[in-house]
């Protein structure tokens, strides 16, 4: 058993190659080479797996605490737009972006425009921090795994592979946020056996009210469909945002670097909030089509199940409204997304910076 594999090997040989074949010693010696070989296949892999994690390090925590605190500061800034959005897209009657914010506020007040914000406000922050912490040690992985972390900015490579880790892994977490502040923000349009246009002299006693809160949706929709239910549109959702978070990270991590003053300093305060907003229009904007999809799928079941799938749905609305349903909502989605997405990153920056110094300082 202390033999070395190419001694075991030739000795195998010449058991094998002598006459007559003592069986019992071409077995023994086979076994020691076998032996041999998996002590040296798994010296090898121990060797490997010892120097990729030296190399990769390990995860940061300070990456999903600043996304959190980000996510929290997005919702906040973003929900009043988003509510107007999915009116737009899930709803009927309401025209252009101007008209819907009028109809919401003449029979809703203000509070009209944050319905269903308290959901995502205690789980998009917690999405969030898994988006910001996937991509963030993602990308550092891949750029020591490749040996590019030393590159300024950051190598696309490494960025397109990590924003598309994160769009998957953010499908597990916003979906069933997303579809159960859909469901809250839809349902005060007016409904009888299915949804009706809703005009100025609609009045708030009228609306249908199914949920009576964040809960209660989530225990409806177990109640009635089971997990599965949770993830409707999740199909969509994932062509949404797997190719929208690549045009979320390249253009901040880009245009950041781009912004800057000296390519050795950090970005200033006003180049984070700049190419975070930027990036945010640019990423929302070009998603819109699939979260028109997506935003359909999920409000679908509030009423009358009208579509099977994704492609049903696509192929229903073209033939129905035309082309021009697929970017309803676009200047909502862009202008929305400059002031979010700049919020999310400057607090995550800022926060990952305080996290940084403090941690340094202990």
């Amino acid at each position: 058993m202390t033999e070395d594999t190419d001694s075991c090997a030739r000795r195998t040989h010449l058991f094998c190659t002598s006459k007559p074949l003592d069986w019992k010693k071409v077995n023994t010696h086979f076994e020691m080479l076998c032996s041999c070989l998996c002590k040296k296949t798994c010296n090898c892999i121990g060797e490997e797996i010892l120097v990729l994690k030296h190399k990769m390090g390990r995860v940061q925590i300070e990456d999903f605490v600043a996304g959190y605190l980000g996510g929290a500061a997005s919702v906040i800034v973003g929900h009043p737009l988003d509510t107007v959005k999915v009116r737009l897209q899930a709803g009927q009657g309401y025209g252009s972006a101007f008209n819907c914010i009028l109809t919401i506020y003449r029979n809703e007040s203000v509070a009209g425009f944050f319905k269903g914000m308290s959901f995502p406000l205690a789980t998009i922050a917690i999405y969030n921090s898994v988006v910001f912490g996937v991509f963030s040690n993602a990308q550092r992985f891949i750029s020591q795994y490749r040996n590019t972390s030393r590159r300024h900015p950051p190598d696309l490579i490494d960025v397109t592979f990590a924003s598309m880790l994160a769009g998957s892994v953010s499908v597990g977490i916003g979906g069933p946020v997303d579809l159960v502040k859909i469901k809250l923000q839809i349902q005060t349009q007016c409904a009888s056996s299915e949804v009706v246009s809703l005009t100025e002299n609609a009045s708030i006693h009228h609306y249908q009210r199914t949920y009576k809160g964040p809960v209660h949706c989530v225990n409806c929709i177990l109640r009635k469909e089971g997990l599965l239910g949770m993830y409707r549109g999740a199909g969509a959702m994932l062509l949404r945002d797997i190719p929208g978070y690549c045009l979320y990270f390249i253009p901040y991590i880009y245009l950041s670097e781009w912004l800057k003053l000296d390519r050795h300093t950090t970005p200033s305060v006003l180049s984070v909030w700049l190419a975070g907003g930027i990036a945010g229009a640019i990423s929302w904007g070009t998603a819109t089509p699939m979260d028109v999809i997506k935003s359909r799928l999920q409000a679908d079941s509030l009423y009358n199940r009208k579509y099977r799938g994704v492609k049903d749905c696509i192929k229903q609305s073209y033939s129905n409204e035309g082309i021009q349903v697929f970017f309803r909502g676009i200047t909502v989605n862009a202008i929305r997304g400059f002031p979010m997405s700049a919020a999310m990153f400057l607090t995550y920056e800022l926060s990952l910076r305080a996290l940084k110094t403090s941690k340094e300082s202990n």
